[in-house]
């Protein structure tokens, strides 16, 4: 097998990385044991610091049209980036580069940035800090500087001044470093678990449908998956004799968004993320799991339906979102449109007819395209007036309180996002959730709701190349997806 042409930039990248972390770690360990202080003069010649990675273009044309939403350069300079853990994202960096080498003619080097990396992601491995003030630690060595990690050039709100590097990416080191610990604290799970395909529910229960499916699919040889990893260190493969009774004894009730993930060669599973109730949650989990750029992100969770005709158990796949969520309004103003993504509009709507085994005409009758409203107002209906009113005029078809966010954050991260929805409720009409009809409804209608989903992500993975839409484009987008 030919090695990519990218190859040897990865290398000197890692090697940096390699060296960096070592350094820092062995000088933490200096400072426990004999208050050792690093020299200053060692630490500017980028002792710590993360490797950098940048791309001179000269300005040629490209030698055949893209054809992506992405891998594109336009303007001749310097693009530079600094890049943290170079083997978790080995197989996006080299798509990245190779994609770039293939179709322009530019110059690439790797050094030392002028980012060093913050004490915190290095935490652990043998080195105790019980002894130590924080104070001490942050004093003396490279901290989490709050005022240098933000979303400014996915916002498009990151100039770079004359003969400055522009951005090759929408997050640095230091950005892609905080969330990956935060992922780590509210998913219960490693970074590198989490699949290119991800699911976001609302419900402890679809969990549960899909840790059983997944089970089926560990244990199936033909199936491609190889692991089901989850929160608190579970890991089940097709060897363990009683994977229900561990999963049962698992601590995923420690974590606020446990996460599961059906593992995949090239990390092309399936991960579900179970991300409770509310915009917040949303927005967090989304902000974190953006830096790990998976392929697509869907929302399949209960809604209340707004029109007298739907009945309990139908779908709604949303085709446009009102948002009342507020939670991104100063960085996504309300009245910036969020379209639908064509591939995976295509893909649910393929995804429900199979798993059905409906044709067009009888799915017709349970599952409607149109508006879902986002709120942040659990209790909504106690100011029904307003509420009735806003509805109305924008011809909604359902409310929840994630749909909206999760598809924000999707085009602010350029990450293709879809929603389809299962309504669990009319609360306008009269028909509103009970212990006996909620019970019902959950053992009728989560397994195949469930299913849509997964055989949808199957959908889009087949057709992974169409699926990143230009839509997402900014004018001053950085080359790397």
């Amino acid at each position: 097998m030919t090695e990519s042409r990218s190859a040897p930039y990865l290398q000197q990248l890692q090697a940096i990385f390699s060296e960096s972390v070592q350094n820092l770690k062995g000088a933490l360990q200096r400072f426990i044991e004999a208050g050792e202080v690093p020299d200053p003069e060692w630490r500017k010649s980028g002792a710590f610091a993360y490797p950098e990675l940048r791309i001179r273009y000269h300005g040629d044309p490209a030698k055949s049209p893209a054809g992506r939403a992405y891998g594109r350069l336009t303007t001749p300079g310097l693009y530079a980036q600094s890049v943290t853990r170079p083997e978790l994202f080995a197989d996006y960096l080299t798509e990245q580069l190779d994609f770039l080498l293939g179709n322009y003619d530019i110059d690439i080097e790797v050094g030392r940035s002028s980012q060093e990396i913050p004490y915190a992601y290095v935490i652990g491995d043998g080195i105790a800090f019980a002894a130590v003030a924080a104070s001490d630690l942050a004093r003396c060595f490279p901290g989490t500087e709050l005022a240098h990690i933000g979303d400014e050039i996915a916002d498009g709100e990151w100039w770079s001044a004359p003969g400055d590097p522009q951005p090759l990416a929408l997050f640095d080191a230091l950005r892609v470093d905080f969330s990956l610990a935060r992922l780590r604290h509210y998913s219960g799970t490693e970074p590198e678990h989490f699949q290119r395909y991800m699911l976001f529910t609302n419900y402890h229960r679809y969990v549960d449908a899909f840790v059983r499916w997944a089970i089926e699919q560990v244990r199936d040889p033909a199936s491609g998956y190889t692991a089901l990893a989850g929160a608190g260190g579970l890991m089940v493969t097709a060897a363990d004799a009683d994977p229900d009774r561990m999963i049962a004894d698992g601590m995923w009730r420690r974590h606020q968004m446990p996460a599961y993930h059906l593992i995949a060669e090239g990390r092309c599973g399936i991960t579900l993320a179970n991300i409770g109730v509310g915009p917040s949650n949303a927005k967090t989990i989304t902000d974190h799991l953006a830096v790990l750029r998976p392929e697509a992100w869907l929302m399949i969770g209960h809604c209340g339906g707004l029109r007298e005709s739907q009945k309990i158990g139908d779908y709604v796949l949303a085709h446009a979102y009102l948002r009342d969520d507020h939670v991104l309004d100063a960085v996504l103003s309300p009245t910036v449109p969020i379209p639908p993504i064509a591939e995976v509009q295509q893909a649910l709507q393929e995804a429900a007819l199979t798993v059905s085994g409906e044709d067009e005409i009888a799915l017709r009758q349970r599952l409607r395209t149109g508006t879902v409203v986002t709120t942040d107002d659990r209790n909504w209906e106690l100011r029904y007036s307003s509420s009735a009113l806003l509805f109305n005029k924008s011809r909604a078809v359902a409310i929840d309180m994630e749909s909206a966010t999760i598809a924000a954050q999707g085009y602010r991260f350029r990450v293709p996002y879809g929603t389809l929805l299962c309504v669990s409720d009319k609360p306008i009409h009269g028909e509103i959730k009970l212990p006996g009809q909620a019970n019902r409804f959950y053992e009728r209608a989560i397994d195949e709701h469930l299913r849509i989903g997964i055989v949808a992500c199957e959908l889009m993975r087949a057709n992974s190349r169409r699926l990143h839409s230009r839509k997402l484009r900014a004018f001053n987008e950085p080359p790397f997806r």
